[in-house]
């Protein structure tokens, strides 16, 4: 099997192929732009691949993104439909990416980026496999208490929303939000909220 077989190979069980995928295995990157241009493969963002005919899922734009920018964490609104939680449905993936991290190059899909540091970056964090590619995306406890954080950002009555949805699904248990409420300090702002939705 030559370098151009093993690749196109790579992108049949990865779904989605970087640069970086192909000089670990001691590949031309440069291969992939051949193959590209010879139709084996597709462009479907700046420095990703995947085969003509790949099938992908709802949750495609979360698997490029994580490829291309691989500190990045879905978050918030984006975190909210991963998980099925509310009526959400934005228009942008939502990342949170550690402070002093270098915002991603890029206009597809659209980004908007958190900025989060610690714990609050690092804690909760779960990678679901999608078709082979890695999605990172922050558990439903730990997204509802980030919603708090960033009530100012995407509205408290979203926040609201994510909680008794979440917790009436259970989605989330009290230990696992109280614990994440902590990491994000938002225990005194969540209080009467959660004393409303448990009663």
């Amino acid at each position: 099997m030559n370098q151009s077989e093993s690749i196109l190979d790579l992108a049949r069980r990865q779904r989605l192929l970087r640069a970086a995928d192909v000089r670990e295995q001691g590949w031309s990157p440069q291969l992939l732009i051949r193959l590209h241009a010879m139709g084996q493969l597709e462009r479907v963002a700046r420095g990703i691949y995947s085969l003509p005919d790949a099938d992908f899922t709802e949750y495609k734009g979360l698997a490029e993104v994580c490829q291309r920018v691989p500190k990045a964490v879905i978050c918030l609104l984006s975190a909210l439909q991963f998980h099925g939680i509310g009526t959400q449905l934005p228009h942008e993936v939502w990342i949170a990416l550690p402070e002093g991290a270098q915002t991603p190059a890029g206009d597809y899909p659209p980004l908007r980026v958190s900025r989060l540091r610690g714990d609050a970056y690092a804690s909760g964090v779960v990678t679901v496999m999608e078709r082979g590619s890695p999605i990172r995306v922050y558990s439903a406890a730990k997204t509802v208490t980030d919603c708090f954080k960033f009530r100012n950002k995407i509205g408290l009555d979203v926040a609201l929303e994510a909680l008794k949805d979440a917790w009436r699904s259970r989605k989330v248990t009290m230990d696992d939000v109280a614990h994440f409420a902590r990491i994000n300090r938002v225990e005194q702002v969540m209080r009467p909220y959660l004393e409303a939705v448990v009663a």
